[in-house]
């Protein structure tokens, strides 16, 4: 796969280049849709809106989805390069651009390897078949005679043209729909799918060459800031915009209703600008927010639409003999805590707006910037570039908006548009607080004979683009004040705060209920895993307190309860390597934990054992070692998979440990790295990852399988090493030496 390699000048000043060079024509079409064909191909049917041979003997391969520092633009290639039979330098990825790529909505979900890869496999197998055939017909040759190699195409009597010369006397040749006919290649006849190919994009990150869309510079580029109110519900009473627009540099001055932005020449202008209107600017009382103090009964007030969502058994009557247990926990709102804080580039030439954004979905902000804009949609393009950090719904798409407010008032000129450091913590969407009540029957054997499960939380999926509203925070402070959209229902097993709730043990008689929040009292989005982190948190909590209520060894315990072969799989490898110990008992201040979770109960399969080092003076916990085994399916890049449960299970333990936002009555207060601190590099314990690779099975997303499993782990190791359980998150010093006092 080939990187750009731009310095930081050229990497602004080709935007304007491959904006022009790569416009086409729509690439939905609304024939006959087969049902055979990945979800993605169902919307996108155009071959040649997938892949392209290119004159300067390359392959340009689009995908709707994102690169977010996940890797996925380096998987994405090795799966066309296999399939293709290219050389992996030959292909060039195109990520996420309303201008010229597919629609596949979001990037989210651990879904990419899932949906494109899916789709660039079958397209990759079709277009190399159409290749063949080209071939076969231009040499009178059966195509069952004919040979590939890194694009080159032989016959048995030494005849060659290669996928380039084909599309020189056929620029067409792909232009067609995807079908189902082509087959992909069988597991055994992989090559590149399956090697850890180096990361394309990590050269140019390691070596400061500019990558990220705080990099982008532009002709003639001015630079923005926003200025938000105090506290959520605040309104604006009375300002001084005249002053603001006498200080040295600005060129604009931006109010819409409680919506206020500056532009000038330079950043620190701009800057000072904000500062300036911040200083000059009063504002009303806004609504009250919970009691910080009391979150799970502030939550279980709150107004909720309860809902089984599973449930089996209850007609059977339930032991008599049989031991109740019960427990609660919950965790705390969470930020993104993005490294950089978000930004975009809008360019408003020619009456078209296009927007560089590091949005997770570049068409549905697309729709939404249109309607707020007032534009018609093909006169806004939103262009996907990397930010600094990116874990769900952070401010990204809330900056894009902002940027183009702007971008109206600056006479044709581009704006960069960052949010400050407090702008990101105060405002941009967060992981929603949760509470979780679990309840289970054990026989006198030891089994759950009952479990019911109740999960209260506000819906984490809030995204732009859904319906009933305009999820973007400048849409709601302008004066035409757009409402935000109703929560999705998302169905089973995908979930929304109740993603995993559904425990996926062998319970014969169990009862989950979802208590979806409809009043919103703290902005809420999408942050890794959505509620499974909380619910996996709590039912693996739970499952190592009913193994201790059983008398039984955790891993033991859970093996009794799993029937699905790749489950006991990686429970049984991790504890293997890991060697793990039954009855060894922790002593004060050492102790190991166990977790297992399979993500959306159809995704990854993860089981981790953590060690922990408890302090009882001071409070702290570390954890020195971790062992987790995972199960991702047919393993496409070796290296980027455990670079993604690597990165899941250290963030897990950092919300484990230390992260909440935090907030009183008025607002919120943690709007900084010091109020909100996460893992730090000198933390960071020792991670063995156990790839359980399965080449005949479906590709499963990696990014979000190991976040849950991580917590919970650490959760039993700290009460395997003390006696005490801890059930309410993070696991801060305070909370532990109270926990041990």
């Amino acid at each position: 796969m080939r990187a750009t390699g731009l310095s930081r000048r050229e990497f602004g000043q080709g935007f304007g280049v491959l904006v022009a060079a790569f416009a086409m024509s729509p690439l939905r079409t609304f024939g006959q849709t087969p049902q055979s064909l990945p979800m993605s191909l169902r919307a996108n049917r155009r071959l040649d809106g997938w892949i392209r041979i290119e004159a300067d003997g390359t392959v340009t391969v689009f995908t709707g989805k994102a690169e977010l520092g996940q890797g996925i633009l380096t998987s994405l290639a090795q799966i066309v390069a296999e399939e293709l039979d290219v050389g992996f330098d030959k292909v060039r990825m195109i990520g996420a651009d309303t201008s010229r790529g597919p629609d596949e909505q979001y990037t989210y979900g651990s879904q990419s390897v899932e949906q494109s890869g899916a789709a660039l496999r079958v397209a990759g197998a079709q277009a190399r078949a159409v290749l063949l055939a080209a071939a076969a017909s231009r040499f009178n040759a059966p195509v069952a005679d004919l040979k590939v190699a890194d694009g080159v195409i032989t016959t048995r009597d030494g005849r060659l043209a290669s996928y380039w010369d084909i599309a020189k006397d056929d620029a067409g040749v792909l232009s067609r729909e995807v079908t189902a006919d082509a087959m992909p290649k069988r597991a055994g006849d992989l090559k590149i799918v399956g090697s850890s190919v180096a990361r394309s994009d990590l050269p140019a990150k390691l070596t400061a060459v500019a990558s990220y869309v705080q990099d982008i510079r532009l002709p003639g580029m001015v630079f923005g800031r926003v200025m938000r109110p105090p506290h959520y519900g605040a309104k604006l009473i009375a300002t001084d915009l005249a002053g603001v627009r006498a200080m040295p540099g600005v060129i604009a001055v931006v109010q819409d209703g409680n919506f206020l932005g500056v532009v000038a020449e330079r950043e620190e202008q701009a800057i000072a600008a904000r500062q300036r209107l911040i200083e000059v600017s009063r504002w009303s009382d806004g609504a009250a927010l919970p009691d910080a103090t009391k979150l799970r009964e502030e939550l279980q007030r709150l107004r909720s639409e309860d809902t089984v969502i599973a449930a089996s058994g209850q007609s059977e009557p339930l032991p008599a003999t049989a031991k109740r247990i019960a427990a609660v926990y919950t965790r705390p709102y969470l930020s993104q805590g993005t490294i950089g804080p978000s930004c975009a580039v809008a360019w408003l030439r020619d009456g078209h707006m296009t927007v560089w954004s590091h949005t997770q979905g570049a068409y549905p902000l697309r729709g939404d910037l249109a309607k707020v804009l007032d534009m018609p949609l093909k006169q806004v393009d939103v262009v996907h570039t990397s930010g600094s950090g990116c874990y769900g719904h952070n401010g990204a798409d809330d900056a894009a908006l902002d940027a183009a407010l702007l971008a109206r008032a600056t006479a044709g000129r581009p704006v960069k548009l960052q949010w400050m450091r407090d702008d990101e913590f105060g405002w941009a969407p967060f992981g929603p607080a949760m509470a979780m009540q679990a309840e289970a029957g054990l026989s006198a054997e030891g089994k759950i004979v009952d479990w019911a499960y109740d999960v209260w939380s506000n819906s984490h999926a809030m995204r732009p683009g859904q319906s009933g509203g305009v999820n973007l925070l400048a849409a709601w402070h302008s004066a035409k004040a757009y409402g935000q959209s109703p929560p999705l229902r998302i169905p089973q097993p995908y979930g929304d705060g109740d993603r995993n709730a559904v425990p996926s043990y062998e319970l014969a008689r169990k009862e989950i209920r979802n208590h979806l929040l409809l009043e919103t009292p703290i902005r809420n989005g999408s942050l890794r895993t959505l509620g499974a982190h909380g619910n996996i948190f709590a039912i693996e909590s739970f499952m190592d307190e009913l193994a201790l209520a059983a008398g039984a060894d955790p891993v033991a315990f859970r093996l009794a309860h799993l029937k699905d072969p790749r489950a006991i799989a990686v429970l049984e490898a991790a504890a293997q390597r890991a060697q793990w110990k039954a009855g060894v008992a922790g002593d004060g201040r050492r102790g190991r934990g166990v977790a297992y979770s399979r993500y959306k109960n159809i995704g990854t399969y993860a089981a981790a054992v953590l060690d922990v080092e408890v302090d009882p003076d001071s409070g702290s916990i570390r954890v020195p070692a971790v062992v987790i085994a995972v199960d991702v399916g047919r393993v496409i890049n070796p290296d980027g998979v455990v670079n993604q449960i690597e990165g899941g299970l250290l963030q897990g333990i950092s919300l484990t440990m230390k992260e909440q936002v935090t907030f009183d009555r008025r607002q919120i207060t943690s709007r900084d790295w010091s109020s909100y601190p996460i893992l730090t590099f000198p933390e960071i314990p020792k991670v063995e990852v156990v790839l359980i690779d399965r080449p005949t099975e479906a590709s499963l997303g990696a990014g979000e399988g190991s976040l849950g499993p991580a917590s919970a782990a650490l959760a039993n190791a700290f009460a395997h090493a003390t006696g005490r359980r801890l059930r309410d998150l993070p696991m801060t010093p305070d909370r532990v030496k109270r926990a041990l006092a």
